[in-house]
């Protein structure tokens, strides 16, 4: 806390100076002395909302502007899923609007059974060649290469040309639950 209140002094100063005032300006409208915003700014003087609430009123910020809060960490550490020779490493937390995943489809003779299920699939292809069957069609796509469908269409993917294909896939909430969790009987 200690050094969260140690900056405070710091940004009100960048605040003033953004809206290109002088210590004089600020103090003046905030009813206080320049010296004892000066001392405010420099850490001289400790902060309190006596002081803080007519300088953050005029300067048209919140109190909690000028206080720093830590930012949780941004890793996402979700265990990598397995399944149906798949390796799934989800890119997004738990519980994200949007599910993403980096999934590397082994390379197989025969393309997987076709699936239909409620959902959309965003995917980009960044190494290998993804065959997708979609509907009639019989696509391959190669690095660089997206693709966006209806999962209502008949699908299936796999990867194609005796190397793994690894793919970025975004689904919506029913896209991504029967993509990354076993079927269950009411999936097929």
């Amino acid at each position: 806390m200690r050094e969260e209140l140690a900056q405070v002094g710091p940004r009100l100063r960048v605040v003033r100076r953004s809206r290109g005032w002088t210590l004089d300006e600020l103090a003046s409208r905030a009813g206080m002395s320049a010296s004892t915003l000066s001392r405010l700014e420099s850490g001289k003087r400790q902060a309190s909302l006596e002081l803080l609430l007519p300088l953050t009123r005029q300067l048209g910020i919140r109190v909690d502007d000028l206080i720093s809060v830590d930012a949780p960490d941004p890793r996402i550490h979700r265990p990598v899923i397995r399944r149906d020779g798949l390796i799934i490493a989800p890119l997004a937390p738990e519980g994200s609007p949007v599910h993403t995943y980096k999934i590397t489809y082994p390379p197989v003779v025969t393309l997987p059974e076709l699936r239909v299920h409620d959902g959309y699939e965003w995917l980009y292809v960044l190494s290998g060649r993804l065959r997708l069957r979609l509907g009639d069609q019989d696509l391959t796509l190669t690095r660089g290469e997206a693709a966006e469908f209806d999962t209502r269409t008949p699908h299936a993917m796999s990867a194609t040309g005796g190397k793994p294909a690894q793919v970025i896939s975004i689904f919506n909430d029913e896209g991504a639950r029967m993509h990354t969790h076993a079927p269950t009987a009411q999936d097929d």
